[in-house]
């Protein structure tokens, strides 16, 4: 666990990110929908929670940085540098989401834009997520370069993303689905833990194996799992709000958790076969 500990600002980032973008989705879906323009003044004023997440993600990002204040050199290789290409698209995703908030609130976006913004929110959002997760395929670093981080970082966007919305819409829409999701993404999580813990005993150097560096793999995960089997219930369950934001909390604090474990596998191909 310490491993990954000197990461959090990326931890934070990429979940709250991700937590953003899955909330986002939701509102999108529920925004589409023709019974909801009713009530769609109310849930405009909820969007502005996961557009805050954002917000706070990108300052947990800035504060990675070496020097703050030269944050803006990140996007001097925009199509070149994956890195570039992430920020790039997270604040285009930002900038898209941002304004049509903006515009929404004040009552002065017609349906027919709104509705087209809302795809385009989407496809922004999918583009920014596919760049986040192209951002750590890195040749160098077995441990992360293989399909298992591109299902944790698009697990996280359902788990997270999907407990969140439901928590902030269930009452204005019915959302059944997401919980069907949300469980199917739970045994996703389950298989993924297994499979990689067989796949990090064969991730080696001379003189230390990659499951060596998060020696507390097995117990941290087990808290993870049991995490999101509580939340599960809780979601399928709890009549009570606060039932809810419980489940929410436990779902964000297990994908913490599994964050950190991430970050604490970096090993370099210079150190391992």
């Amino acid at each position: 666990m310490n491993a990954g500990l000197h990461e959090l600002p990326l931890v934070f980032f990429t979940v709250l990110a991700q937590t953003a973008v899955g909330t986002l989705w939701v509102f999108a879906y529920v925004l589409w929908q023709k019974e909801a323009t009713a009530k769609q003044n109310y849930i405009h004023k909820l969007m502005f929670l996961p557009l805050m997440l954002l917000g706070i993600g990108f300052v947990a990002s800035i504060l990675h940085l070496g020097s703050p204040m030269r944050a803006f050199n990140s996007l001097n290789r925009v199509g070149e540098s994956m890195l570039s290409n992430e920020i790039a698209s997270g604040a285009l995703f930002f900038a898209v989401a941002g304004l049509y908030w903006l515009i929404a609130i004040t009552g002065k976006m017609s349906a027919a834009l709104g509705r087209i913004w809302l795809i385009v929110m989407v496809l922004c959002g999918a583009l920014f997520m596919y760049m986040m997760n192209n951002v750590y395929h890195i040749d160098t670093v077995p441990t992360w370069n293989s399909a298992i981080t591109s299902w944790q970082f698009y697990l996280t966007i359902i788990l997270v993303g999907g407990a969140l919305g439901y928590t902030l819409l269930h009452q204005i829409t019915p959302l059944c689905g997401l919980r069907w999701l949300f469980g199917l993404a739970l045994v996703a999580s389950v298989a993924v833990v297994i499979y990689q813990g067989f796949t990090l005993s064969g991730i080696h150097s001379s003189v230390q194996q990659a499951i060596s560096l998060v020696p507390d793999y097995a117990w941290v995960n087990i808290i993870r799992l049991l995490c999101l089997v509580l939340a599960n219930i809780l979601l399928c369950k709890s009549n009570y709000q606060a039932g809810l934001v419980l489940a929410v909390m436990l779902v964000f604090g297990s994908e913490i958790l599994g964050r950190v474990l991430f970050y604490g596998l970096h090993m370099t191909v210079g150190m391992a076969v």
